[in-house]
């Protein structure tokens, strides 16, 4: 007999409607068209969804997880170490997730064809990481502080400096998906994106900690951000 499909995902309801961003916020300009005009209708999981395909073909190279050594030089900007660990509602670290990060360089640009921003490209830095979790949900980058830019959302708007984050589970349709921002940042209190997440507490974990026992003397500031997957002290996460 076939396995049974996984159960449907309107079992699992979110703990707190105040952790995740809404649909549509009305200070966030893009969500007024990208939110769906009518409810959402749950499906329940068939076998294929919930078994696979993961990752793909090609395992994690090795400086994947180090974004200033995956070119002829370093980049330009302030290096630092990233570090944490993922884990379940009861505390228990995820082995083997992966995770990848995204992210603009130190002068807030992005190596995308469709970013306006006028500031220079770095040829020393792509952006983009990956690294899997160990056998207690411990993961670890090292990148360049990304810094902030200018976006058309409303006169003399600008994102603060932060990484996105995807986290892969057992399949695609595991996936979720974060952005990570930088402790005494000024420019949080006028981001809409940051701010359309609903409860305080939780806006408070999407902003990762400088750890000093964790900084390399002469060489990185160290940075600590767990991602905790579900229950109340889950990290928000981009619906």
């Amino acid at each position: 007999m076939p396995a049974d499909p996984s159960p449907d995902p309107a079992e699992y309801p979110r703990e707190s409607d105040q952790t995740v961003p809404p649909y549509f916020h009305p200070n966030v300009k893009a969500t007024r068209l990208r939110a769906p005009k009518s409810p959402l209708i749950s499906l329940t999981h068939t076998l294929s969804e919930s078994t696979g395909p993961v990752f793909g073909d090609k395992a994690v190279a090795e400086h994947e997880h180090d974004l200033t050594k995956q070119h002829q030089a370093e980049p330009v900007g302030q290096r630092i170490i990233l570090y944490g660990r993922v884990r379940d509602s009861d505390g228990r670290g995820v082995p083997n997730a992966l995770l990848e990060i995204w992210q603009a360089n130190s002068a807030g640009r992005y190596v995308h064809k469709w970013d306006p921003y006028d500031a220079p490209l770095d040829p020393n830095f792509s952006g983009v990481g990956r690294c899997l979790t160990d056998d207690q949900g411990h993961y670890s980058f090292v990148t360049i502080k990304p810094g902030p830019y200018p976006f058309g959302n409303h006169h003399n708007a600008w994102r603060p400096a932060h990484i996105h984050f995807s986290v892969f589970g057992t399949a695609f349709v595991t996936r979720l998906i974060t952005q990570m921002y930088f402790p005494d940042d000024p420019l949080l209190s006028q981001d809409p994106i940051f701010n359309a997440i609903p409860d305080e507490s939780a806006r408070s974990r999407a902003i990762c900690e400088f750890d000093l026992d964790a900084t390399v003397a002469d060489w990185a500031n160290a940075y600590k951000f767990d991602i905790v997957l579900r229950g109340p002290r889950a990290t928000p996460m981009e619906t």
